[in-house]
């Protein structure tokens, strides 16, 4: 690729980002449109934030991913959120608009738009249980009940902070909270259930965050972890019958959404899906 001074410039912040597969994927699809833009990946400790999000706008960078700390954090240094990240309360994407800052939630979304392609799942008739209430489960959360979900059941290990997305979460339907110890009772009558915690992610790949005498056939059973794209959990539920579906499509289609937000073209959907399948081979 042709780089000068007319090549726009894409970033990731986030604390740490080595292990991110996002700037091979995102090149890649900027190589793939004929789009002259190069994404890179900052180390951004939380106390730098600031100055950070200064220098890209001084630099007029054209936007940048966020992730872990800083989603929440981010909201402070933008000049506007639009109204789902401010609903969800952070921002995984945002916008250099001629020197304006705008905050974008694509995670939700993204989620949405892979659960329905791949399980073509009629989210309004669904009874959910999400596992976890981080921001995670806040995006998906908040995305599955503005999409019709008559029903969230929210499990966390801190009964606080399950009780308090279920209160977010009622803003737009209605909601419950269940010990962890409880799960298996309230999965008899969940029909699609949710992992969002870090339960089972790589290179803890024997880890699962609930028994799996619960799991049965008549779930479909996501988990928003990638690495691997296929964790314990899953195997144990596609062995009692249940369907599955992996974080993969999420990571996939919010970089599809923020791609988009940036550029105004259409993403290509399937190039960045190769880059992410070839890079998690193996894991």
């Amino acid at each position: 690729m042709h780089i000068d001074g007319t090549t726009g410039v894409v970033a990731l912040l986030g604390h740490p980002v080595a292990h991110s597969k996002s700037p091979e994927m995102m090149n890649r699809a900027f190589q793939t449109a004929g789009l002259p833009y190069i994404y890179a990946a900052f180390d951004v400790a939380p106390e730098a934030l600031g100055d950070a999000v200064r220098g890209l706008r001084a630099l007029g960078v054209r936007g940048w991913n966020v992730t872990i700390p800083h989603k929440v954090a981010i909201m402070e240094w933008l000049d506007e959120v639009d109204e789902t990240a401010r609903a969800i309360g952070a921002v995984n994407t945002v916008v250099n608009d001629n020197g304006r800052l705008v905050g974008y939630n694509t995670d939700g979304t993204g989620y949405l738009r892979s659960l329905q392609e791949e399980t073509g799942l009629d989210v309004t008739a669904q009874r959910v249980l999400i596992i976890g209430a981080g921001g995670a489960a806040r995006a998906v959360g908040h995305a599955l009940a503005t999409a019709g979900v008559r029903h969230i059941t929210v499990a966390n290990r801190t009964t606080e902070k399950a009780e308090e997305l279920a209160a977010h979460l009622g803003q737009w339907t209605a909601t419950d909270v269940v010990g962890l110890a409880d799960i298996n009772r309230v999965l008899e009558e969940t029909t699609l259930l949710v992992q969002s915690t870090s339960v089972g992610m790589y290179p803890h790949v024997d880890e699962i965050p609930i028994a799996p005498s619960g799991l049965h056939d008549r779930l479909i059973v996501s988990d928003l972890i990638y690495r691997p794209k296929w964790t314990r959990l899953l195997q144990e539920a596609k062995k009692r019958g249940a369907r599955v579906h992996s974080g993969l499509g999420m990571l996939l289609y919010q970089a599809v959404l923020a791609f988009e937000h940036w550029t105004g073209r259409p993403a290509p959907v399937e190039t960045m899906r190769e880059v992410l399948e070839a890079s998690l081979q193996g894991e």
